[in-house]
């Protein structure tokens, strides 16, 4: 029993540590100790508990039937083991932290190509020392004076004064 609980989950300690950040190294420390103490506690454990000896206790017992009665009752006694309730909610998590891994990587990788049209626009772009105002209206629209909305620019109107 206990090969196949160690069967059921590994951690990959190496790569777990990888994740670690420094300042957090020695509490990893503590919970890879603690788990490795666990572990070996739990392969230390036989795969069934040690039988129980009955007839050593009925000729040891003075009161006749108590033993068989205590046989009766321990082997009627089913101890049910918890129900894994959460290893579901666990793995829809991760499909789901998958998903918007890959469309923030997708969204990541829209940007990157905005962003070099963008600086492949800088690079080709005339230095500004020789631009003329024509040409830093062309390269950049949102410069340009909007002459009916600010028509005595850069003067205030007479009416403003």
């Amino acid at each position: 029993m206990a090969a196949r609980r160690l069967a059921l989950k590994a951690v990959d300690w190496v790569a777990f540590a990888e994740r670690v950040p420094p300042n957090q190294k020695s509490m990893f420390n503590a919970l890879k100790t603690r788990s490795d103490a666990i572990a070996a506690k739990l392969t230390s454990l036989p795969e069934s508990p040690v039988a129980i000896d009955w007839s050593y206790y009925k000729s040891a017992v003075a009161k006749a039937g108590m033993v068989d009665e205590f046989e009766k009752k321990f082997k009627a006694l089913k101890i049910p083991e918890p129900v894994d309730t959460q290893t579901t909610a666990i793995n829809a998590q991760e499909v789901e932290a998958d998903q918007d891994a890959r469309a923030y990587v997708e969204a990541s990788k829209a940007r990157v190509a905005k962003y070099e049209a963008q600086l492949d626009k800088f690079r080709n772009m005339i230095p500004f020392d020789q631009m003329t105002i024509e040409d830093l209206n062309d390269a950049f629209p949102e410069t340009k004076l909007d002459m009916v909305k600010y028509p005595y620019w850069p003067h205030k109107p007479i009416s403003e004064l």
